[in-house]
């Protein structure tokens, strides 16, 4: 195994793509390549030679080179654990020892070297291990807060859609309310009934409206929580060195200064402004819009019912609010 580790990468290499051998297979010729490198080569020229030497191929599948694939394999591994060995050994850029040490005063890693030097005369120091355990005991207050924070626009959010749901829902309800109440008059009333839907519905998208742009601005807030939870979990995964190298700044952004959202006051249908006295409201407002027509009642026919043009709800309410009596000519 050390022997491949001195093997040069380039004699490695496929000589058509010339990167690291994939599933070498190796022709009759003994030259190797990554099989579909080959077999690519052979599609473009349409005959079936060796790209190096020019020697026709067999028209067998060329067989995998079993130690070749071993020997790559093996370099590939040891590059891979080479090259994390390195990460994980973080080491100092001055003298180039392990940083084993932790200085509380200056907040930055040290090796030996550093510990002796004049700049750390009498600093108190830690372990790294130690130091680390001690800040993420300090991180987590703010950790827990933003979590916290996040519970609470998390409930907020469920009573903000049920509020919103509930705008809906009363806009619907109030809107069946007014056609059921307008379908006692006549056709004349179509216009008023027509105009105060047209209030109600632009109501209720105001009131939608607002309400989608406060869920909007709390799922907004939502999402920055769950960010800095999430990207302080995982600096907080981190190796150790590079987790205390970069610890001001984590702890700087797990600051939360979000303050805890509030239901906006008056955010539901305002329902008696639409239903109160609604009848009422309407029959006086049609006072100024029908003349009072007094009925000459016949001695003939007085006994017969009535038979009145489209008005006669509409004369009857005025009637009962003005309290004139019809005109008989028998007086």
């Amino acid at each position: 195994m050390e022997a491949t580790a001195l093997i040069p990468e380039i004699d490695l290499c496929c000589s058509v793509c010339f990167d690291i051998f994939k599933e070498p297979v190796v022709l009759k010729c003994s030259h190797s390549f990554c099989r579909v490198c080959l077999e690519k080569c052979w599609e473009e020229k349409s005959s079936r030679e060796c790209p190096i030497c020019r020697r026709e191929a067999s028209m067998e599948e060329p067989p995998i080179n079993l130690a070749l694939r071993s020997i790559v394999e093996s370099y590939l591994k040891q590059k891979t654990d080479r090259e994390t060995a390195h990460k994980s050994e973080a080491r100092c850029s001055l003298h180039g020892e392990k940083l084993l040490l932790f200085c509380k005063l200056d907040k930055e890693t040290l090796c030996l070297v550093c510990h002796t030097s004049k700049k750390h005369t009498n600093h108190p120091v830690c372990p790294v291990e130690e130091a680390v355990l001690d800040l993420k005991e300090e991180l987590k207050p703010a950790l827990n807060l933003i979590k916290e924070k996040l519970k609470i626009f998390t409930k907020n959010e469920r009573e903000c859609k049920k509020s919103a749901e509930h705008v809906r829902s009363q806009m619907q309800h109030t809107e069946r309310q007014i056609k059921a109440d307008f379908e006692k008059l006549h056709q004349f009333l179509r216009e008023e009934e027509e105009a105060r839907l047209a209030v109600l519905k632009e109501e209720g998208e105001v009131k939608s409206r607002i309400m989608e742009e406060k869920l909007a601005d709390i799922t907004r807030h939502i999402s920055t929580l769950t960010d800095k939870i999430t990207a302080t979990e995982k600096a907080m995964d981190t190796e150790d060195t590079s987790f205390l190298k970069s610890y001001t700044n984590i702890k700087d952004r797990a600051q939360c200064t979000l303050q805890d959202p509030e239901l906006l006051s008056g955010a539901l249908m305002d329902v008696a402004k639409h239903l109160g006295n609604l009848t009422f409201r309407v029959w006086e407002k049609m006072l100024g819009m029908v003349q009072y027509t007094p009925v000459i009642l016949d001695p003939n026919t007085a006994h017969q019912k009535l038979s009145l043009s489209d008005l006669t709800s509409v004369y009857k309410a005025v009637y009962r609010l003005t309290c004139t009596p019809a005109i008989d000519l028998k007086l």
